[in-house]
């Protein structure tokens, strides 16, 4: 039987496959990696104003809002999760993964699916993270 953190480590690991080498060469750089953030944003804006989209793509703000934090030196993240984190950026703004986005929802469930599945990886700097958020008022 499948457990949901073994497909998750599958999940990325298809990710890892497609895109290590660029995560390597954007989580090295923060113009690229503010570059990356900027095409994130683009995306999103295309996808619309629909509350459920909005709710599906919140962890995306979290990833971002992470990034930023680690890179203005407010919240420091361990390598392996900045990596992911990018990682799961790369892999939704990218048109051409496991799944192409040009296949319309199919695409877009393919990049949360990858998302998601991060997500559940880092999941307690996660709530770490939105912990400290929360006191910085």
């Amino acid at each position: 039987m499948t457990t949901l953190k073994s497909k998750a480590t599958e999940v990325v690991g298809k990710a890892k496959k497609l895109f290590g080498n660029q995560v390597d060469a954007v989580v090295r750089q923060e113009e690229k990696v503010k570059e990356l953030i900027s095409k994130t944003f683009q995306k999103i804006s295309k996808i619309g104003e629909d509350p459920k989209i909005k709710k599906i793509v919140a962890p995306i703000g979290v990833f971002i809002r992470m990034i930023k934090a680690h890179f203005n030196g407010a919240h420091k993240l361990t390598g392996s999760t900045l990596w992911l984190l990018v990682l799961g950026l790369v892999y939704f703004i990218s048109p051409f993964d496991i799944v192409p986005d040009f296949l319309g929802f199919f695409g877009f469930a393919d990049d949360l699916s990858v998302v998601l599945a991060i997500y559940a990886k880092v999941k307690d700097e996660v709530e770490e993270f939105l912990d400290w958020e929360r006191t910085q008022g």
